[in-house]
């Protein structure tokens, strides 16, 4: 990855944002001064952030669909009782 060379023999798609957080290391006083462009990498790397937010989206849209549900079958069961 330092090398900055992709597998299809380009720029490698996270270079930029190791280019960014290597420097940060390089001149900082401390490494909790490039905490950010470290998630930034790794984000590029992993994608770990974009998957936790894609999940959670997920088990919210099947929420919402299990309380439709649940919510069209109590209306049903309604309608059908006459007092």
């Amino acid at each position: 990855m330092a090398s900055g060379w992709g597998i299809t023999g380009n720029k490698g798609r996270c270079y930029d944002f190791w280019v960014d957080f290597s420097e940060c290391m390089s001149r900082c006083r401390e490494p909790k001064d490039c905490v950010l462009l470290r998630e930034d990498y790794l984000e590029c790397l992993h994608h770990s952030k974009e998957f936790q937010r894609r999940n959670r989206i997920y088990k919210e849209e099947q929420r919402k669909i299990r309380a439709a549900a649940r919510a069209k079958e109590g209306g049903e069961v309604d309608k059908h009782h006459h007092p």
